[in-house]
């Protein structure tokens, strides 16, 4: 259930934009109760919804950004088991909280989630704060999040804006274009504010609930069920024959080609060197996690490029670069081939001392890349650079891959 952030403006709730043409008076309390209505019989049964407790509500909103509620459903457990209070994450290993993460992609939420706790410990005595300003001003939360959290644990009088909710508003005002531009969304933000019930219909975190709800199963981006739709009476784009036309689907980036040539060290004991850069660019396609030295390779042949790579970083000037199997890996628009090397060595690198430019490195046996927190990218090289011990490092394996 993808989770898109937008503005909450302070204005006047009960006042609908004039581009918009949304229910009022009568029809806006028939259309409330109609939603209301619907949602407490047709809700599905998610953890989160049980509860009001803000962190756990928190965790939910955080995980759900990009991210379906299938996929969500057994990080959101094992995270709180290991986690269960604000506190417990605040004081965790910044590893166990990634190692814990790894899976969901996005790591920067977990960064920001934990740095978020931290503040939250320290600022506000372990609780989720109960004012807009003061969570907008936690690491991490934008408009959308803290309107969730603080509708659904705190019943603040703030409406919610992600795509569900978006195309839901679009659809029933008719709104054409592509909802995404800062001007709609600030409209469709205007027209969330406008719908949101008193609270002798319905709470805010009930409300807020519904509209994603009735988004995310029966007014879906593509072929909306309408007639399982409760308020399909006040929808402007059905009226009109345009519920499959809007919201505008919006154009995606075309696929961007990515070599990337990877360095598995090895030394005698099976050890194995991963860094962790710090340069941002360096990090981009391995989430900013444990990875293995590596290089894009688009001018010139994989092997060469690597050799000067790690002349440059690590000083090394391998004897043998042993090519292993290329593997395929996407991250959003690009398509990456990543096209690991299996380089023997004497003795890895000694570690990089603290304050390094180029940032930090691990050494760990081979085998146990796959329990640590790295990207999917960095165990799928991992995987290959086992494989290729499997066969052992002889001069049958190919020497190049260019």
């Amino acid at each position: 259930m993808e989770r898109m952030k937008g503005s909450v403006p302070r204005t006047n709730k009960r006042r609908n934009p004039r581009a918009l043409p949304l229910p009022s008076g009568a029809r806006l309390r028939d259309f409330q109760r109609r939603l209301l209505t619907w949602f407490d019989h047709r809700k599905r049964a998610l953890p989160w919804r049980e509860t009001s407790d803000p962190y756990r509500i928190w965790i939910s909103e955080v995980m759900l950004q990009q991210t379906r509620v299938a996929a969500v459903l057994p990080y959101y457990h094992r995270f709180l088991k290991r986690f269960p209070t604000v506190r417990a994450l605040a004081r965790a290993p910044e590893e166990s909280v990634l190692e814990a993460w790894a899976g969901l992609g996005y790591y920067s939420r977990a960064r920001n989630l934990q740095r978020a706790a931290q503040e939250i410990v320290s600022k506000h005595h372990g609780k989720f704060p109960k004012t807009l300003d003061e969570a907008l001003a936690l690491p991490g939360v934008g408009h959308y999040t803290a309107a969730a959290v603080l509708s659904l644990a705190y019943s603040v009088p703030l409406a919610v804006l992600d795509g569900n909710v978006a195309r839901v508003i679009a659809r029933l005002s008719a709104t054409r274009g592509d909802v995404r531009e800062p001007a709609k969304w600030r409209g469709l933000q205007a027209a969330a504010d406008a719908l949101l019930p008193p609270a002798a219909i319905g709470t805010p975190g009930a409300w807020n609930q519904s509209l994603m709800e009735l988004g995310a199963t029966v007014c879906t981006p593509r072929a909306p069920a309408c007639p399982e739709c409760p308020i399909s009476r006040f929808c402007h784009a059905r009226a009109q024959g345009l519920q499959n036309e809007i919201p505008q689907k919006r154009t995606k980036p075309a696929p961007v080609a990515v070599r990337l040539a990877a360095a598995v060290l090895l030394d005698p004991q099976r050890r194995t060197l991963l860094v962790l850069p710090n340069d941002r660019a360096a990090g981009a396609l391995f989430s900013r996690m444990w990875q293995f030295p590596a290089v894009p390779a688009a001018t010139m042949g994989a092997e060469a490029a690597l050799r000067r790579h790690l002349r440059d970083t690590l000083g090394i000037e391998p004897a043998e670069c042993l090519a292993l199997p290329a593997t395929r890996h996407t991250v959003t628009f690009r398509r990456i081939t990543l096209l690991p090397f299996l380089i023997p060595v004497d003795e890895l690198p000694a570690p990089w001392q603290a304050g390094d430019a180029r940032g930090e490195n691990t050494q760990l046996p081979l085998e146990e890349v796959e329990s640590r927190p790295a990207s999917s990218a960095t165990k799928k090289i991992a995987r290959a650079g086992l494989r290729g011990t499997d066969i052992s490092v002889c001069p049958s394996v190919p020497r190049s891959q260019n």
